[in-house]
């Protein structure tokens, strides 16, 4: 129920880790996310359950919101009771002595690197990076043969500026020379993220074409067989890279993220041989934020 970004760079190699290094069977291991990510886990996961199947999106945002306000962040660094009723629907019909395995439990062991007590190699010795496996084409989507996925949003690192609006308005009109754009955007607001809407390109909202709890399903197909990805840096930016697909991610003010997390995204993509599938890199014109 956290940020995209740390479900792919740390949790699911993390259980992929825990899964491997315990020997647990994928029969006995069942997955609670939200979108329909099941395939970032697979194969050693046997089951998936959505959230977003016992909770609407308002409910979910509402959730997170009264995480962030019991504990003092959004991270799932303890386990909540709002989180223990919620697994005692999502997971009606598990064997009751079922052990939770919380992504509390995967902070505690790497606070150390993010605190830069130790380095990346600590979350290599409890991470198993691979390539995900790309999902097959959505059928419900018209897609042409060849082209490019892009998702702006704002955040921190690229807030809603007038400058930066214009620098996603050169972008898209530039790819557009090169290949068709399909645009992601998402009629489902699951966090304080706000979508870039610009001319040019072809608008996928994932939300017109399946339920909330398939959105990240839907995306995830969409940029696993574009020819590049371009965007936003933040957490999803590192999802096209684990598909193999090339992705340039745009920043403004370079003091509003950690450095860390790009850092452990370039390595883990130098342990699967492949450093230079993410670009991260400062907008244009941004020279104010160095």
């Amino acid at each position: 129920m956290g940020e995209v970004g740390f479900e792919i760079l740390y949790w699911a190699p993390f259980i992929r880790w825990f899964a491997s290094e315990f020997q647990v069977a994928p029969g006995r291991l069942t997955v609670v996310s939200r979108g329909g990510t099941a395939g970032w886990y697979a194969p050693v996961a046997g089951r998936y359950e959505d959230v977003l199947d016992h909770l609407s999106p308002s409910e979910f945002r509402q959730s997170r919101r009264d995480h962030a306000a019991e504990i003092g962040e959004q991270k799932q660094t303890r386990v909540t009771a709002r989180e223990r009723n919620l697994l005692d629907q999502v997971l009606e019909g598990l064997p009751r002595d079922s052990v939770i395995l919380h992504p509390s439990v995967m902070y505690d062991l790497m606070n150390p690197f993010w605190w830069r007590h130790l380095d990346e190699e600590w979350i290599l010795r409890h991470a198993r990076y691979e390539r995900l496996v790309a999902p097959g084409r959505i059928g419900e989507v018209p897609l042409p043969d060849r082209y490019i996925a892009a998702k702006f949003y704002y955040n921190d690192c690229f807030p809603a500026t007038d400058e930066n609006r214009a620098i996603v308005s050169q972008v898209i009109a530039q790819l557009s020379t090169e290949a068709p754009v399909i645009l992601l955007t998402t009629g489902v607001a699951l966090d304080d993220h706000g979508a870039c809407l610009s001319a040019g390109g072809q608008s996928i909202d994932p939300a017109t074409i399946a339920p909330p709890s398939e959105n990240l399903r839907v995306q995830s197909a969409i940029v696993a067989n574009a020819e590049r990805f371009v965007g936003t840096y933040g957490g999803f930016s590192y999802l096209a890279p684990f598909y193999g697909v090339p992705c340039t991610a745009y920043y403004a003010d370079a003091s509003a993220f950690s450095r860390a997390h790009l850092t452990m995204a370039h390595t883990a993509l130098a342990s699967l041989g492949t450093p230079d599938l993410l670009d991260a890199r400062q907008a244009p014109g941004e020279a104010k934020y160095r």
